[in-house]
């Protein structure tokens, strides 16, 4: 449940934010100039925030700490709560039924934003085509912004602050999670971007086509003239595509027959749209490999061109784009062994995708903590399909190792560390073969978050190599 807001509606309305974190602080600031009063509540204390505490205050906001229900709600016209406050969080539930309504962080940003936003969802790829979609639209002559729920090293741009700070000519492309979305009602991008839809987050969905329909909300308010650019290849996006109120672009590498598609001919990424079918660059011509890759690309393609863009340069901006940090990035080789970091992979269909794009043989990093997946049967199979050798670690080490068991496999070393790991992996690689962190859990027990990982992984192959390439 949410309320009806036109743009822009926030001018005198004092507007309760739940969370002093990233989102907290980007939104003090924002409704702030919008004429609302922003009202930024917390269930820890000042002393347990630390740091976060210390900006806040520095924002001139009222601050409520260690704020139970009716702290958080007394005096307030709307509730803005952090994604990572669950639906069926008390506090949210008791604000639906005291009236006061409860919008996402995006909905704000939709509101106050002057200009277009192009948002991007999915299981996997939302950041790499995110960013991979602002180039193109860069390299086409915009200025084009990258912001939402984008999370790599030093690119944090929250999407209300980057619709604070945008003119009307400029473009947004956001990422948006499914817990973004779970709090929206007008929020309407020009462009809508559904990547895919694989198990995840099964420790806040109670199945899958909960999780799937919560991504569909994408979509939920475009209208005919707007686009929306679907995964023709995934089933649970096509069938969120077939009835889709605006007009689907739908991407594969084969061609899929459709009015509007994205698809591969004769080695080049092609995307027809409005009666006609346009050549982009060649497959080989692309910096990111892998076929997971080569679908961002078209999923960026088809967008770029749908929204107008000038398909010569959005050429370049695709051939320039060199990927993501934490997203199968390359570290660096030495004695024929290669270093890849994709500790973004927090799902065992990223990791299976990731492993069966790599054509050569793989030493594997694997293992964190649960996320509400429990059958890495899909993980162990590629294992015995890719893998020279298995390291695992973490919380979900021996699932991991009995799924790889199972499959027929048994090169299987616990680690403790990922130095440990690490080293591990640089003792049994052979030239030729790839070291992969691609965990297919998430981080925490062991580390604060992915990249807190991947810089972990970094450091360490670093050193490995450094050692191989001392004479």
């Amino acid at each position: 449940m949410s309320v009806t807001m036109q743009k822009v509606g926030l001018q005198g309305l004092t507007v309760g934010v739940l969370g002093m974190q990233r989102t907290g602080q980007a939104l003090a600031p924002a409704l702030a100039a919008q004429g609302a009063r922003p009202v930024l509540c917390d269930a820890k204390t000042r002393q347990a925030l630390g740091d976060a505490a210390t900006a806040i205050e520095a924002l001139g906001a009222e601050v409520r700490y260690a704020a139970g229900t009716d702290a958080v709600l007394s005096e307030i016209d709307l509730l803005v709560p952090s994604p990572g406050v669950r639906r069926d969080a008390p506090v949210l539930l008791e604000a639906l039924r005291r009236g006061i309504p409860v919008l996402s962080e995006i909905e704000i940003a939709y509101l106050i934003a002057p200009c277009d936003i192009l948002a991007v969802t999915g299981t996997n790829g939302k950041t790499t085509v995110t960013l991979m979609l602002a180039a193109a639209l860069r390299a086409a002559g915009r200025n084009a912004y990258a912001a939402g729920n984008i999370s790599a090293d030093n690119i944090k741009l929250p999407l209300v602050t980057a619709a604070a700070q945008a003119q009307p000519d400029d473009v947004i492309v956001a990422e948006i999670s499914s817990f973004q979305l779970e709090w929206v009602d007008q929020f309407r991008p020009k462009v809508g971007i559904l990547c895919n839809v694989s198990r995840d987050h099964m420790d806040r969905y109670s199945n899958m086509a909960e999780y799937a329909a919560t991504k569909a909300r994408i979509f939920a308010r475009q209208r005919e003239d707007d686009v929306a650019v679907v995964n023709v290849v995934n089933a649970p996006t096509r069938a969120v595509g077939r009835a889709v109120p605006g007009r689907a672009l739908w991407f594969d590498k084969q061609h899929c027959g459709k009015p509007y598609h994205a698809c591969v001919h004769d080695e080049r990424l092609c995307v027809r749209w409005e009666g006609e079918e346009v050549a982009l660059c060649r497959v080989d011509e692309l910096r990111v490999k892998g076929n997971h890759n080569l679908e961002n690309a078209l999923a960026v393609a088809g967008s770029a061109v749908a929204y107008g863009a000038d398909p010569r340069l959005v050429d370049l901006g695709l051939r320039e784009f060199d990927g993501v940090v934490h997203r199968m990035e390359l570290v660096g080789e030495a004695g024929g062994v290669t270093y890849i970091n994709n500790s973004m992979c927090t799902n065992i269909d990223a990791a299976v995708r990731s492993m069966d794009s790599v054509r050569r043989p793989v030493v594997l990093i694997a293992g964190g903590s649960r996320k509400g997946e429990t059958d890495f049967e899909p993980l162990g199979q590629a294992i015995a399909r890719k893998a020279r050798h298995l390291f695992v670690m973490g919380a979900m080490a021996d699932e991991i190792a009995n799924a790889a068991r199972r499959a027929g496999f048994s090169r299987i070393t616990y680690a403790g560390s990922m130095d440990e790991a690490v080293a591990g992996c640089a003792a049994v690689a052979a030239p030729g073969d790839v070291v992969l962190l691609s965990p297919a859990c998430a981080s925490f027990g062991l580390y604060s978050d992915f990249e807190h990982r991947g810089r972990a992984f970094r450091e360490a192959a670093r050193r490995a190599i450094a050692g191989r390439s001392t004479p």
